[in-house]
Formats: structure tokens, sequence, C-alpha cells
């Protein structure tokens, strides 16, 4: 299964899928990648020649190893892991399964930037509490104003 949705997910760019499914595989495409631009950056033939038949071992679709290891390792040089994105869509209406989009990430997108997230020691001390003042409690038995009407 992992093997023909790798094969998808190099062909077309993304898929969708379950999100179980995506999440599985998300590090067996990413080892194949990994593949693919080792063997780019070796300069022997045989070495190269090695990762492209390990790759295939994993995915046994011919097209898309070629795919990858000709062309789409190109998008990937300059970054050093993360090559795909999972988006959750939601439930399916059938089986109520959640549902995920996976696709790779482009070469020139940098994602976002986390925020730092202020340490339990440098919290101030809360100031201190004023009190409220006491509120006036009014009688059931009051009337009210004669432009309202009671409810």
């Amino acid at each position: 299964m992992l093997s023909n949705m790798a094969a998808s997910l190099i062909t077309h760019g993304r898929i969708k899928t379950t999100l179980t499914k995506a999440k599985a595989l998300r590090p067996f495409i990413e080892k194949v990648i990994t593949k693919a631009k080792q063997a780019a950056a070796k300069t022997e033939k045989k070495d190269a020649l090695h990762l492209r038949r390990l790759a295939l071992s994993d995915v046994r679709d011919e097209t898309a190893v070629t795919l990858l290891f000709n062309e789409k390792y190109k998008e990937f040089t300059n970054r050093n892991g993360g090559y795909t994105r999972i988006y959750k869509l939601g439930c399916r209406v059938s089986d109520a399964a959640e549902m995920a989009l996976i696709e790779f990430v482009k070469a020139d997108d940098t994602g976002y930037k986390k925020t730092r997230r202020k340490s339990a020691k440098a919290k101030k001390p809360a100031a201190e509490t004023v009190e409220a003042a006491p509120v006036a409690e009014v009688p059931a038995s009051a009337t009210p104003p004669e432009g309202e009407a009671k409810a």
C-alpha cells in the first residue's frame, strides 16, 4: 500500500487519503527522497545505481522512481528533511474517517516561524487582587419603573 501511495505522490505531487495513511506515508517517502538526493551527490555511478535500486525495491514503480531520480530531487536539494506536508481535511461522510491531503513542500517554502514561549521562571508574580464592591440585592417584590412592563 505504501509503495503504491508513494508512486502516486511522486507522479501527482499530492494525494488525498486518510490521516492515518498519510502519517504512515510521510517517513516512507522521505527516506526514498533522501536516497535520490544522495544518488545525485555521488560521483561514482555505481553508488548512484545502488541507491536507485534500493528506492526501486521500496516504491516498485519504475516510472515514478525514474521521475524522482531524474527531475523531482532537484526541488529538495536545499532542504534537510521535511519534504512533505499534511493538511487535515475533516471527516469522510460514509465512514467518518479523518481525511488528509499530503503533498510535497515547494522548494522556496520556508514554512512558518515558531513563536518562543516564555519560560515559567520569567513570569512575574500576580498583582494584588482588588476586592470587588458588593452588589446590592434587589428584593423580588420591587416594582419596575413606570415605563417598563413586568415580564
